[in-house]
């Protein structure tokens, strides 16, 4: 990069996590993220592996220090593991984290690559235990595959945090007993209200559930005590006091999160997002792909700079309309 200016947006905030998606597919079709028949992107848009490696280490000569691969399914992407491989190469020197968000049914194969390659910890969404339930919201009947995934990459070594997104009359009634067994098995686990993105096939407002109501339900059974502790991600924590576990919730409609923003987004295309609520954004791939790559890039990032918004506008309103037309499988979760 012929520019090392740190990432500084105009609310100065400094932008130090980026969470790149490698690939728009995924092996379910979870009914609130998609439908059914989702049409994934065409292979000729999507960044490749090299590429991919050219932006993390652009960014990280940037400030980034923190970067989760995301999807889609990032494992489901054809020779993955060389990129993580190659980012890892950094830890210790400008990225002090590389993690992944995962769906889990891939983890039982890609867990011990995974934590060779210096990954010390994985986000696995997990929307319930009945396996029922399970094949009802993803379409696939897979829930015995991730739940080997999620004990071969504890096995392996890698921290797991379970993230459930909470939908009112389908896994409600099931919090409580996630909590219970995902703190039992070591496990941190976060909430998260579900996301007004892309068109499913379901009415999605229908099953928003607001986390300030979950939280009330929950401390009818356990003693929730607030704490400082941030992952670098949206997320507030408490700490079960019946388990010691530590508990997030991320509420992107009923408590907005954003005056401490250090995120930005890059779709498996090479869009950067500078917010998941917005459509302010600029591309990366036209840089990379320019006669001068380097000094492109670096304007492309200082433009992100720029216009990043100061927060998302994110609302459930009639009907199932997303706030947004873009699927989360397309910006990465």
């Amino acid at each position: 990069m012929s520019c090392s200016q740190p990432l500084i947006d105009a609310f100065d905030r400094r932008i130090s996590y980026l969470r790149l998606s490698v690939t728009d597919r995924c092996d379910l079709r979870c009914a609130y993220c998609m439908p059914e028949a989702m049409q994934f992107l065409p292979k000729k848009y999507v960044l490749s592996l090299e590429e991919m490696h050219k932006l993390g280490l652009a960014f990280i000569d940037r400030g980034i220090t923190r970067i989760r691969l995301t999807g889609g399914e990032p494992l489901v992407r054809r020779d993955v593991m060389d990129l993580v491989r190659a980012l890892g190469h950094r830890l210790g020197a400008g990225l002090e984290e590389l993690t992944l968000t995962t769906n889990g049914t891939q983890l039982e194969k890609f867990a011990p690559e995974l934590y060779a390659a210096g990954v010390r910890r994985v986000n696995v969404s997990l929307d319930t235990l009945d396996a029922r339930l399970f094949a009802q919201l993803s379409r696939r009947d897979r829930l015995a595959q991730v739940l080997r995934g999620i004990a071969a990459a504890s096995e392996a070594g890698l921290q797991v945090k379970i993230n459930t997104v909470a939908l009112k009359g389908l896994n409600e009634a099931e919090l409580p007993e996630i909590v219970r067994w995902a703190h039992g098995e070591g496990h941190d686990m976060t909430l998260i209200e579900v996301m007004p993105l892309g068109e499913t096939d379901t009415e999605r407002v229908d099953h928003y559930l607001p986390l300030p109501a979950v939280r009330e339900r929950l401390e009818q059974q356990f003693s929730l005590h607030d704490i400082a502790d941030r992952t670098g991600g949206p997320a507030r924590y408490v700490r079960v006091e019946q388990s010691g576990g530590r508990l997030g919730f991320i509420t992107p409609l009923t408590n907005n999160f954003c005056a401490s923003c250090n995120r930005i987004r890059v779709t498996a295309t090479g869009q950067l997002f500078a917010c998941l609520g917005g459509s302010e954004q600029v591309d990366l791939r036209a840089a990379l792909r320019s006669d001068s790559p380097d000094g492109k890039l670096a304007a492309a990032l200082d433009e992100a700079m720029r216009i990043k918004p100061e927060r998302h506008h994110f609302e459930i309103g009639d009907g199932a309309l997303p706030t947004l037309a873009r699927h989360m499988s397309v910006t990465g979760g």
